[in-house]
C-alpha cells in the first residue's frame, strides 16, 4: 500500500484539482517545484535589490565575492567561493539548488565590473564635499577628535584623504626635479585647486655624507633639499564651505642620503626654552631638530622659513577665520609637530587654531614634549598603520609604558595627540603580508583611509579612490587575483612598479608614490 492511500488528506474547501487514478490517467499534482521557486527567488532578490539598500555586511561581502576569485588558494585564505549575489548568496542558496550555480565571470555584476573598472581608472570620482562650516572645529580638532574616529566620520575621512593628497603634491614635485638648485622656481600641482602655494621650503641636514654612500646621484647628499610648501585657499565658494580659511604647510618624508642619516639620530635633545616649570624638560630627536633648525648656504633654515610665511599670511588676512593645518608622511610628519610646537610659541596672541595631521609618522620627543605640545593647544591626529614599522621608532623598546607608570623617572620617545589606526590587512586588494615598503607607503595609508568604517567593521564596499598609484607601485604587495581582473578589464597599459621607480628610488624604506 502507498503512502499516499494511508494519510487522511485534511479537509478543503473550493475547488480541488482532479487526482490522479485509473479513471482520470492524466490528471497530476505533481508541480515544477525547483523553476517555480528560483523563479521567485529571483524576483524577490530584485525587488529587495531595487526597493531597500542591503545591510552594510551583505554590501562587502558581495563585492568581496565579485572582485575576488579563488586563482591561488594558499594566496587568498577566507576568500569566498564565487557564486550569485544578493539574496541568493546571503542564504547560500547557490549550493542547494544546483541550476542556480554559475562560474565567478557570470556571477560577477555588471555594477560590480564597472565599480572595478572605475577604481582602475586614472580619473578619480572623489566624494562630494558636504558643507562643513558648522562643525569645521570639531573636524580640525577642537575635542581631539571624540567621537569622530571609531566609526570614521565621513567628513573627517575627506578631509584626511585631501591633506594625504596635499603631502603627494610634494612628493610629486620634489621627485619631478630633485637637484633643482634652491633658486629654481618650482611649479606645484597641487590636487585640490582651491589651494595656491605661496612659499617653498627647504630642509638643511648638519650632517656630512655617510662613509658608506657611494655611486648615488648627487642630490642624494646635497645639504639643502625642498621638502615642502606653504599654501592658503583662496576660493570664495570652498572658504565658505569650509567655514575659514586654511593655511596649509605640507611635508614629504625622507627621500635624500643625508636625510637618512639625520633619521638615525636618534638621541634626545632639549628643545629651545622646553622647561615648563615642573623640573621636566622637553626633548627630540636630535636628527629631526637638526633638519628643522640648520640654517642652508643659500636658504634659512626650516623653522625660520614656516614662521615668516605663516605669520604674513594670518596678518594679511587678519579680521578674517583661519586656520592652520600641518601635515606630513613619515619624517614630514615628524618635523609637522615641531613646525607646530614653535607656531605656537612665536605667533602673536590670538592665532588661528593649529591641527597636525600625519601619515605614517615616527615618534618625536618625550613625554614632556607631548605634554607640551598638549598644553600649547595643538591638536595631533596621527594616522597608524598596525604593520607599519616607521611609527614605532625611534625608541623600539618599552619606554612609552614605562614612561605611563614611573613618569618622566624614564625619559624616552612617546607619540603625541590622537591617534586613528588602520590596518593593511583589512585591504580586499592587498596581500596580508604585504612587505614594510608598502605598509609605509603615502598611496597604502590613503587607500586604507579611504575605506576604513571602524575597527569591527569591513573594508568599506563603496570606496571611491583610484587603485592606479597602487597597482602602478605596489603591484607585488597586490592580490594576485586584483591584478588578473586588472588585466581581464583590458587595463595592461599599468606598468610594473620596477619600471616606474628610479634607480635613487629603490631600495629606499620610506619611499613616496610617484
Amino acid at each position: 500500500m502507498s503512502i499516499g492511500s494511508t494519510i487522511t488528506a485534511p479537509a478543503q474547501t473550493g475547488f480541488s484539482p482532479p487526482r490522479c487514478s485509473p479513471l482520470n490517467p492524466h490528471a497530476s499534482t505533481s508541480r515544477p517545484l525547483r523553476a517555480d521557486t528560483r523563479t521567485h527567488l529571483s524576483n524577490l532578490d530584485r525587488l529587495l535589490l531595487k526597493n531597500s539598500s542591503p545591510p552594510q555586511q551583505l554590501t562587502h561581502d558581495r563585492i568581496k565575492v565579485q572582485t575576488k576569485q579563488p586563482i591561488d588558494k594558499t594566496e587568498d585564505e577566507g576568500v569566498p567561493p564565487p557564486g550569485g549575489g544578493g539574496m541568493f548568496h546571503a542564504l547560500n542558496l547557490n549550493t542547494i539548488i544546483p541550476s542556480l550555480r554559475k562560474s565567478s565571470t557570470e556571477a560577477m555584476s555588471p555594477r560590480s565590473l564597472s565599480q572595478l573598472q572605475r577604481l582602475l581608472s586614472y580619473s578619480s570620482r572623489p566624494s562630494p564635499k558636504n558643507p562643513i562650516a558648522p562643525r569645521w572645529r570639531l573636524l580640525h580638532g577642537a575635542s581631539h577628535w571624540h567621537g569622530l574616529l571609531d566609526p570614521l566620520d565621513e567628513n573627517l575621512r575627506r578631509e584626511l584623504t585631501r591633506y594625504g593628497d596635499l603631502v603627494q603634491a610634494a612628493y610629486h614635485t620634489f621627485h619631478s626635479n630633485p637637484a633643482a638648485a634652491p633658486h629654481q622656481r618650482r611649479d606645484v600641482i597641487l590636487p585640490d585647486r582651491n589651494y595656491r602655494v605661496t612659499k617653498s621650503l627647504y630642509a638643511t641636514s648638519s650632517v656630512d655624507p655617510p662613509e658608506w654612500v657611494t655611486g648615488v646621484a648627487p642630490w642624494m647628499t646635497q645639504r639643502s633639499s625642498w621638502i615642502g610648501y606653504v599654501a592658503v585657499c583662496d576660493n570664495d565658494r570652498e572658504i565658505t564651505r569650509m567655514g575659514r580659511r586654511d593655511v596649509v604647510v605640507a611635508l614629504r618624508g625622507t627621500a635624500t642620503c643625508l636625510e637618512w642619516a639625520e633619521n638615525f639620530r636618534a638621541g634626545l635633545v632639549h628643545v629651545d626654552g622646553a622647561d615648563d616649570g615642573s623640573g621636566c624638560t622637553a626633548k627630540v630627536a636630535n636628527g629631526f631638530l637638526s633638519l628643522y633648525r640648520t640654517s642652508g648656504l643659500k636658504v634659512p633654515s626650516l623653522s625660520d622659513m614656516v614662521v615668516e610665511e605663516v605669520r604674513r599670511l594670518t596678518e594679511l588676512y587678519k579680521g578674517e577665520e583661519l586656520s592652520i593645518t600641518i601635515t606630513g608622511h613619515s619624517l614630514g610628519g615628524a618635523i609637522s609637530l615641531l613646525v607646530a610646537d614653535e607656531l605656537s610659541t612665536r605667533l602673536p596672541a590670538g592665532a588661528p587654531p593649529i591641527a597636525v595631521f600625519s601619515f605614517g609618522g615616527p615618534k618625536v620627543g618625550n613625554r614632556a614634549f607631548a605634554d607640551r605640545i598638549d598644553k600649547k593647544g595643538v591638536k595631533v591626529l596621527r594616522v597608524v598603520n598596525s604593520n607599519d614599522i616607521v611609527t614605532r621608532v625611534p625608541g623600539v623598546l618599552p619606554r612609552e609604558e614605562l614612561g605611563r607608570r614611573f613618569g618622566h623617572a624614564m625619559d624616552g620617545f612617546v607619540h603625541a595627540g590622537a591617534e586613528l589606526r588602520v590596518d593593511s590587512r583589512s585591504s580586499p586588494f592587498l596581500k596580508p603580508d604585504a612587505d614594510p615598503n608598502c605598509c609605509h607607503d603615502l598611496e597604502s595609508y590613503l587607500h586604507l583611509v579611504d575605506g576604513f568604517i571602524g575597527s569591527e567593521c569591513p573594508f568599506r564596499s563603496d570606496t571611491k579612490r583610484s587603485l592606479v598609484r597602487l597597482f602602478e607601485l605596489q603591484r607585488p604587495n597586490l592580490k594576485k587575483l586584483c591584478v588578473t581582473q586588472a588585466r581581464e578589464l583590458g587595463l595592461d597599459r599599468l606598468k610594473p612598479a620596477a619600471e616606474l621607480a628610479s634607480p635613487s628610488q629603490v631600495g629606499l624604506l620610506a619611499s613616496p608614490s610617484t
